[in-house]
């Protein structure tokens, strides 16, 4: 029997037949992680606005970073749905500055040195990506360029061997703490998709320069940074796969990022669940509990419901990812759907607690302002919606 076609094991979340024993031994140790290293120690991070980088170097010697990446490098060579997992789970700490920051590390930028690299860019930076050492981050978004990445400006010119790069990136997770950075650059004239490269950039290469750290209104243990490069002068060696196909290689790992970014968007729904569920059936009001109350159980109960059905179809697309079918259109849904479920719950949640959930400090409403960007980071929802739509029919 094949390990895609493997019984999988009973969770106290619900046996789903779309993950195995292993996926969900994953998943018992990442929450474990989670209560005992994250929860207890959080809210400070939140307070500096960064997570500490001894957190990701414990993460990393517990095999968590490398999850995906073969096991020559340290790796436990898993699949798509460890993934999700991983991001599910992340999800639930409550802290989506904590979880955005381990996923765009794992899920959003390390890949493009693990899919596309070069052997000598692997044997350099892989085995410090799985253990934590080196912390990576990806550079898209520039000010008038964000979910068109063919609009970019940042521009590499040649000269002789060497690459010169010039520009600006914003709105960068982990561009503070990144050491390694995949960028998106224009290196041809021809225009379009055909002219953007991935190329590596180390932290202290001169010209390159964290010119500031964003101040957010959620993920707030997330950094984000706005970078300049400044006739950042680095080998050709450093393009990542071929010069100019940056633009396909960011689209390919879109539908790994989106799938991701869904699942961490379910466990947050999950977690503001159980947090209202908690608060009603103990909350007094008009000689009973709030759970007494028809209403407040019903909107519950529909919450609950909704976001069942968006995990099982998160779990399923993993799957089908894992048997190396094509996810496009069912991936944009899950951005699209998922991105707007978790804004539901959230403020739904929020709302049975009352003013208690709206004092600063509270779980639900730092989640509540940390779901605002599952509906913009990624791919925008509308953006999401336009490629389910182009897909209809197919």
């Amino acid at each position: 029997m094949s390990e895609l076609q493997s019984r999988p094991a009973s969770h106290g979340n619900g046996t789903s037949p779309f993950l195995s024993e292993e996926h969900e031994m994953l998943r018992d140790q990442v929450r474990r992680f989670v209560e005992e290293e994250v929860k207890p120690h959080a809210d400070a991070w939140e307070v500096a606005g960064a997570v500490p980088r001894d957190v990701l170097r414990r993460m990393g010697a517990l095999g968590f970073l490398g999850i995906r990446y073969p096991e020559r490098w340290g790796g436990s060579a898993m699949d798509e749905r460890a993934s999700v997992v991983l991001a599910e789970e992340l999800g639930r700490s409550t802290y989506g500055g904590f979880a955005i920051t381990v996923l765009d590390h794992t899920d959003m930028a390390s890949v493009h040195i693990a899919n596309s690299g070069s052997e000598a860019q692997k044997a350099r930076w892989m085995r410090g990506i799985i253990d934590g050492s080196v912390i990576t981050a990806v550079a898209i978004t520039e000010p008038a360029a964000g979910s068109d990445v063919k609009g970019i400006t940042c521009a590499a010119r040649r000269e002789g061997g060497d690459l010169v790069i010039n520009g600006t990136k914003h709105f960068i997770t982990n561009g503070v703490l990144a050491d390694v950075y995949c960028v998106a650059v224009k290196t041809g004239e021809q225009g379009g998709s055909r002219s953007v490269s991935m190329v590596l950039v180390e932290k202290g290469t001169p010209g390159f320069r964290v010119a500031r750290a964003f101040d957010k209104h959620g993920w707030r243990s997330s950094d984000m940074a706005e970078l300049v490069f400044d006739e950042v002068r680095v080998p050709v060696e450093n393009i990542i796969g071929e010069e100019g196909r940056g633009f396909y290689a960011l689209m390919s790992n879109f539908q790994n990022e989106r799938l991701v970014l869904g699942a961490q968007a379910i466990g947050e729904c999950e977690a503001a669940i159980a947090l209202a569920l908690e608060h009603v059936q103990s909350r007094k009001a008009f000689g009973g509990t709030l759970w007494d109350k028809q209403v407040v159980r019903h909107k519950l109960a529909t919450m609950a419901t909704k976001v069942a059905a968006a995990r099982a179809f998160v779990y399923e697309t993993a799957w089908r990812a894992a048997a190396g079918q094509d996810c496009v259109r069912e991936v944009s849904m899950i951005k699209a759907l998922c991105g707007e479920l978790v804004l539901e719950v959230t403020h739904g949640c929020l709302q049975l607690f009352g003013g208690a959930g709206y004092m600063t400090g509270s779980p639900i409403e730092r989640m509540a302002r940390d779901a605002r960007a599952h509906a913009i980071g990624g791919g925008a929802t509308d953006v999401m919606l336009e490629e389910v739509a182009k897909r209809l029919g197919r």
